[in-house]
């Protein structure tokens, strides 16, 4: 099957994004919100991204212009009716998620491929809620989605194989490098990546070591682009630990629990740089550690 028309369901950070480099390349993308107010937002978020490229002499002003008059925003689902893919970006809830592809797939038509951007829920369990699995897969985009290139496609036991090389093709076609992956709880990266997040939060509390020395000795002596704290507060703390929580649920090791620490600061509003405060201080002109973090809690 050839893919031309892309739905995006969610405006937010992770689905303007994948409207945005959709368009870049060329594709028609209807972009679905569930009120004006948000979808307002998200377009311009999308504009405001690609002027900024734009300055910064990344982007042109003719493929700006472009690739916002392929954007087409709606508040109704209906509007995704004509996609060949339709993507769903919305908040990491399972119930929500499944509601928004049990109204897909009465809307969508019969051949269209509908996938889930989600980083840690089972794919399997949203397939569940269509009415045609074979042709639903997860295609799970790392933000911020215009500047990572990286891409997991998952599989589900019912997908088809024409499906799957479908999603293959068509995120590779925006530019993405694509890693296949089966429906395990966090796929490859998050699989591997969150346990070492949890670790450092443990090694810190423990008194391994301060928090720019962790970092700092990660990025030195691992030859890591940043530390653990800092892509942590870049991540969202709030948003690796409900991860977390969610690939303790499905293999209860301990390696996958998230640290009292990290609960503490997540009740505490320490959500990183997303709320001015996390393993570091955003206040300033520079980040700087810290120093309201204490053993065993915030204060």
């Amino acid at each position: 099957m050839e893919i031309k028309k892309v739905g995006v369901v969610g405006c937010g950070l992770m689905g303007s994004g994948i409207a945005q480099v959709s368009a870049q390349h060329g594709y028609e993308t209807t972009v679905v919100e569930v009120n004006q107010d948000l979808l307002d937002r998200g377009l311009g978020r999308i504009e405001k991204f690609l002027s900024d490229g734009v300055k910064r002499g990344k982007v042109k002003e003719e493929e700006k212009a472009q690739a916002l008059k392929r954007i087409r925003g709606s508040i109704r689902f209906e509007d995704l009716s004509g996609a060949d893919i339709v993507i769903e970006a919305v908040v990491e809830d399972l119930d929500i998620k499944k509601k928004v592809f049990r109204s897909l797939s009465e809307t969508c038509r019969e051949d269209a491929v509908l996938a889930s951007n989600t980083s840690s829920l089972c794919v399997t369990e949203m397939m569940t809620a269509v009415l045609r699995p074979e042709r639903f897969v997860g295609i799970h985009f790392f933000n911020p989605v215009p500047l990572m290139r990286l891409v997991e496609v998952v599989r589900t036991v019912k997908t088809d194989r024409s499906v799957y090389s479908a999603a293959l093709k068509f995120t590779e076609s925006i530019g993405k490098v694509s890693l296949k992956a089966h429906d395990s709880t966090g796929f490859i990266v998050n699989r591997l990546l969150v346990p070492y997040l949890l670790d450092a939060i443990r090694a810190f509390h423990e008194g391994v070591g301060s928090i720019e020395d962790i970092d700092r000795g990660m990025k030195m002596g691992c030859g890591h682009p940043m530390g653990p704290f800092t892509l942590l507060d870049f991540v969202g703390i709030d948003t690796t630990y409900f991860i977390a929580n969610i690939m303790f649920e499905d293999f209860r090791e301990t390696r996958f629990a998230p640290p009292p620490l990290m609960k503490r600061m997540v009740l505490a509003g320490f959500h990183g740089r997303k709320s001015g405060n996390g393993f570091y201080d955003y206040s300033k002109e520079r980040p700087v550690a810290n120093d309201r973090i204490l053993k065993g809690g915030v204060s």
